[in-house]
This record gives C-alpha cells, sequence and structure tokens, in this order.
C-alpha cells in the first residue's frame, strides 16, 4: 500500500522526481513521508508525518542535490504514523524504504539487540537495514549484502536500499508487493507504481518475487535470489501521463466517474464485432498452456480459448471488495446466459477454507491493480490445485495478470481514486463480453440471442452518458441526504449486487452506515432498522422482479423509511411511493447494473464532499492492498 520511488541518473534532481512520483502515488494511502538523497558525500534525509505538503514544507528550508535518491509514503502497520516511524530508515550509511510486512520481525529485533544494536523506531522495516548493515561491514558490496539478508526475512516486501559509500548504486528487491524499474536515458528509476514514472519513461520491467535488481550507474542488471543473472524483457506502456491529471474536476473520482463511457466503450471494443454483432474474446492466452504466448496468432489463441471454455464445469469467482460485488453480477450473467454453475467467493476467505475445486473448473481472479495480496494467493492456491485460471485486471504485466494462464483487460486507464468507479462498470463490461462467449461456444444462445445481448452493450456508454445528468441532482440533494442516520441499499437479481457495491461505496467515502440487502431479506432482519431517519435505497428497475421488489418497498415505506427509489423511465407507480425517483434509461437486463451503478457513486461521491471530506483518499484506505 506504501508507495516508493527512487532515481539514479545525472539529468535531474533526485529530489523532484521523488516528490512528483510520490504524488502520483497518494492514491495509494498513507500517513508519513520522507526522502533520502546523496548530497556532497552525505545522505540528506527528510521525513515527515501527515500528508506530502507536510515533507515539501520542510524540504523548502533544505539545499538537497545529487544523483541517487529514495523516497517512500508509508501506511503504518508496525509502529504508530510518527516522524520517527517514517521512512527512509538510516543505519549506518544504508538508507531503506520498504512496502510490506516483515513477520519474523520480532526474532530479528531481539536477535539485533542482544548484539547491541540501536532501534530508532518502532517499525519491522528498520530492522531489515539492520540486516544489511551488518553484511555489508564484512562484503563491503551492496548487492552482496542484500543478497545475504534476503533469505533472512520472510513476509511480503518490496524494499529499495543504497549505501552512502557507492553514491552510483540502488539496490531493490521483493516477495509480493509490486516493484517495476523504469529505463531512462543515462538514468533509471524504481517505484512500487508505473504511474509514479509515466512522466519520464514507458519502459518498464516487472520484478517477480525474489528477484534483486542492481542500478549500477547506467546499467541494469537482475539476479536471482541466490544471484543467477537474468534476462527480462522491457514492457513499453501506452499510458498518457495526462490521463492520471484531474483535467479540471475537483476530484480524480469525479473525474472517473464521467470517463465510465469511455471506459466501457474501450473495455468491449476488443472482443465485440460490431458489424455481426458478436462476441470473440481477443488474446485471452489460454494458447499458453500449450505453447509460448508469443508464437501465438490470435486465430489459435481463439481455438484454444474455446477449447478451454467449452471444457468447463464450473467457474469460481475470487475478488475482494468492489471487485467481488462485480464478480456477484458475473455470476447471474452467466449462469443466466451461459448455464454455467458460478461460486462467488471473498478472496481472503477462499484461501484460507481449504477449497474444493472439481476438475474441469475455471477460477477466475478479478483485481483493478492485480497486485491484490488475498486474490494472488487465491490464484497460486487454484494452480497448485490443478485448476485453469483467468484473470480479470486494469494493469497489464501485473503479478496476478502473469502468473494467471488466460487475461481479460479493463481496459480503464488509471483510476487513481481509492474509491473504485470505471474499473467497476468496465469489469461488468467484460463479464458481459465472456458470459456471451461462453453462451455461443458452448451452443446455449442462439446468432439472435448473441446478436440482442451485444446490441444491449453497445448502446451501454451512450446511455450511461444521460445518467451522468444526476450528477448536479446529487450536488444539491447532498445537504438534505446528510441528514439520515442511514441507509439501506436493496435491490433484487442482478440489483442485489450493486446495492451492496452501492453501500460500501457510501461507507468508504462518507464515512456513514450503510448496509446492502437483497430486498427479499427485508423481512430477516433489516425491517427492524427502518423508521424516518432511515434513508432506503431501492434499486426497482423494469425487470422480472420489479413487481416482487414495489412489494418490498412498500414494506419499507410503511414503516417510516424515506425512499430514494432508481427505476426504469417516466414511472408514476414509484414515484408515487419514493421521496426521490431518479429515472434511468430503458434498457436489456444485463445493462442495468451499469445504469445503476453511476447515481450510486454520485450520490456518495456528493455526500462526502459535502461533509468535507477527502474523497480520493478516505481515511484507512488504500488503493492497492498488498499485504494481508
Amino acid at each position: 500500500m506504501c508507495g516508493i520511488v527512487g532515481y539514479l541518473g545525472n539529468s535531474k534532481n533526485p529530489k523532484d522526481v521523488i516528490i512528483s512520483g510520490l504524488k502520483k502515488l497518494e492514491y495509494r494511502g498513507y500517513d508519513s513521508a520522507g526522502i533520502a538523497v546523496m548530497n556532497e558525500g552525505k545522505t540528506k534525509r527528510v521525513r515527515a508525518s501527515g500528508k506530502l505538503k507536510a515533507l515539501e514544507d520542510k524540504l523548502l528550508t533544505e539545499k538537497i542535490d545529487g544523483n541517487v535518491g529514495i523516497g517512500h509514503t508509508r501506511w503504518a502497520t508496525h509502529g504508530a504514523p510518527t516522524e520517527r516511524n517514517a521512512h527512509p530508515h538510516q543505519v549506518r550509511g544504508i538508507s531503506l524504504v520498504h512496502n510490506g510486512i516483515i513477520e519474523n520481525y520480532v526474532e530479528i529485533r531481539e536477535a539485533l539487540l542482544a548484539d547491541g544494536a540501536t532501534i530508532t523506531s518502532d517499525t519491522d522495516s528498520e530492522l531489515v537495514a539492520h540486516l544489511i548493515a551488518n553484511e555489508i561491514d564484512s562484503t563491503k558490496d551492496l548487492y552482496k549484502a542484500v543478497e545475504k539478508t534476503l533469505c533472512k526475512i520472510r513476509g511480503a516486501f518490496s524494499i529499495v536500499v543504497m549505501w552512502e559509500q557507492n553514491p552510483n548504486q540502488l539496490v531493490a528487491f521483493k516477495d509480493g508487493p509490486p516493484l517495476v524499474v523504469g529505463l531512462g536515458s543515462e538514468e533509471n528509476f524504481v517505484a512500487s507504481d508505473v504511474q509514479a514514472l509515466l512522466q519520464y519513461t514507458r519502459k518498464f520491467i516487472y520484478l517477480d518475487d525474489r528477484e534483486i535488481v542492481l542500478l549500477n550507474g547506467q546499467d541494469v542488471s537482475i539476479f536471482s535470489a541466490n544471484g543467477y543473472p537474468l534476462q527480462k524483457k522491457a514492457v513499453e506502456l501506452n499510458w498518457d501521463p495526462q490521463m492520471v491529471e484531474k483535467q479540471g474536476y475537483a476530484h480524480f473520482m469525479l473525474k472517473e466517474i464521467y470517463e465510465q463511457p469511455r471506459a466501457v466503450a474501450a473495455a468491449m471494443e476488443p472482443h465485440v464485432n460490431t458489424e455481426k454483432f458478436s462476441v470473440r474474446l481477443k488474446n485471452v492466452g489460454f494458447g499458453s498452456l500449450v505453447n509460448k504466448l508469443e508464437d501465438l496468432d490470435p486465430a489459435q489463441d481463439w481455438i484454444k480459448t474455446q477449447e478451454v471454455l467449452k471444457g468447463i464445469d464450473r467457474i469460481f469467482i475470487i475478488a475482494c471488495g468492489t471487485s467481488s460485488y462485480a464478480g456477484m453480477v458475473g455470476k447471474y450473467l452467466i449462469e443466466n446466459i451461459a448455464h454455467v454453475p458460478v461460486e462467488v467467493d471473498i478472496a481472503s476467505e477462499f484461501r484460507y477454507r481449504n477449497p474444493v475445486i472439481p476438475p474441469k473448473s475455471l477460477v477466475m481472479t478479478i483485481s483493478q491493480s492485480g497486485e491484490t495480496a488475498d486474490t494472488l494467493a487465491a490464484i497460486r492456491l487454484a494452480k497448485e490445485k490443478g485448476a485453469t485460471t483467468l484473470s480479470i485486471c486494469n494493469v497489464r504485466n501485473s503479478t496476478i495478470d502473469r502468473e494467471a494462464h488466460g487475461h481479460l483487460y479493463m481496459n480503464s486507464g488509471p483510476e487513481i481514486g481509492v474509491a473504485s468507479t470505471k474499473a467497476f462498470t468496465s469489469t461488468l463490461t467484460v463479464l458481459n463480453c465472456l458470459a456471451v462467449a461462453i453462451g455461443r461456444i458452448r451452443d446455449v444462445i442462439s446468432d439472435k440471442q448473441e446478436k440482442e445481448f451485444v446490441q444491449a452493450l453497445l448502446s451501454a456508454p451512450s446511455q450511461m452518458e444521460v445518467v451522468l445528468a444526476y450528477d448536479k441532482y446529487f450536488d444539491q440533494a447532498a445537504h438534505t441526504l446528510k441528514q439520515f442516520r442511514g441507509f439501506l441499499y436493496l435491490g433484487r437479481g442482478v440489483s442485489f449486487p450493486i446495492a451492496m457495491e452501492g453501500a460500501l461505496k457510501l461507507k468508504e467515502l462518507a464515512y456513514m452506515h450503510a448496509e446492502g440487502y437483497a430486498a427479499g431479506e427485508m423481512k430477516h432482519g433489516p425491517l427492524a432498522l427502518i423508521d424516518e431517519r432511515m434513508a432506503i435505497v431501492m434499486l426497482a428497475p423494469s425487470d422480472e422482479l420489479y413487481e416482487k421488489s414495489i412489494s418490498n418497498l412498500e414494506e419499507a415505506r410503511a414503516r417510516g423509511g424515506q425512499v430514494i427509489a432508481i427505476g426504469t423511465g417516466d414511472n408514476d407507480k414509484l414515484k408515487a411511493i419514493s421521496k426521490y425517483y431518479l429515472s434511468l434509461p430503458k434498457a436489456h437486463w444485463t445493462i442495468n447494473p451499469l445504469l445503476e451503478a453511476i447515481p450510486l457513486q454520485l450520490m456518495s461521491y456528493h455526500l462526502a464532499s459535502s461533509l468535507g471530506y477527502d474523497v480520493d483518499q478516505p481515511r484507512n484506505l488504500a488503493k492497492s492492498v498488498t499485504v494481508e
């Protein structure tokens, strides 16, 4: 969850590169920050608790220049979010930044104290700096000291380290949280996310677990944990740095809400034939099960993809948070359209319940970042049990993307706001494509039905543009809505997961009590919550469950609940029983979730804004949860 940036070169001031990069990583969540730069033969370190502004204010009075430096934004695990616990840590000329958790830190700490070490923080991270400093006393070589240290630590970590005695080197290594190397002209970079470096380079090397990279002058060398040289190809990204700027919007989240029509179009574009109104999943990569992926042409890949999807008897969808609610929508889509049974599991539960994965199962994971720790562990467990795996990610070449057998991409572009918006609706789009593809491959749906599904999907971006008009409505309504003591979100069928997602958004952003329920469960407990200070958000589109939804809504209204109804078109019945009624364009049932999500996002956004909260960086949360 922490942000890491490192720089080695002669063309820029490391301080400027690091601060700029850390700003791009603020979305990850943090509570302190720091920087260390080799300055005239000595390491200059500046740290501060709180936001980056506090660090920048301290740097105003510091003259720092040089050719190598590291910086960090910390999300506290071991030790309070204070300046003394902020990174970088320094021990006898070693400066170190660390993302993750050192699981055997207690025994390391005890051994260091027994040897007379002076430990100045409460963190597990400083202990690694002590271990490297101890090794360097004998090796006099930073890389060798890191190699000897790697076998002594357990946990999830990405670490970058520099040594005062060699101002032309940076060494980085990882086991778990992501770490990338950015390749420049006469300069190189290290960061925990490519977004920190897009303004400087588009060429990246993604480190795999237990790999070490040595930046030595302009040279980049990568080694295995036991010292064997590795050859790794650089990946060139086509992300535009301007995509991560606010472009006039008050917050990244609002910008990303408005980007959803484009994101949905980009998500379906590789897979949908707009002339034949058909779906053909592109570049899934299942062919790599039998051949090297780079040797496959699209036709071969599609043949293998059909073979895999035709042979499955069950699908497991594994994800966390918003992605798990997208997976629940996927369950409705795939079971209804393709008639394949689907189980949806929270990743943190899946990996510890010793799941039974029958033969001919497909285990599918959803992760915007492709680095979610529990989801990554789940996909590794599934592979150990012999399952075929498929990932839906937004970040190509992320760890989950690299480890899965097959790949589908959200194609959302960078998502900065911690509360996911466009990645969620892009995922729903990809799941629509997948469900239709499986249905056709297994001869469950006809050409005519496929055409109907695809035409509905192609209409979604323009229908979403219409729904975005509710931005001004919620901007004005937020003052009244924030008076409620809680919100109960209700939906049936494919709208049920959207109700849960809506409740999550309000909790994430506005810190208000909110619960999402299947409307049919009202009598089994939630009715006890309802009074005149409880808002009832009912998702009631015109579908086969509409009449049942109305009955549930009447039950809530009879007990004093203040109804906010979201339905289809100019619905007089819903208007009559609602305090507030929001009309959605008439759409196919598979598209209703895409439309319903937008007003719920806007409501949470404006409620949080009216309460004065930081919408892009909600308290206690981070964008990428890269440790358990």
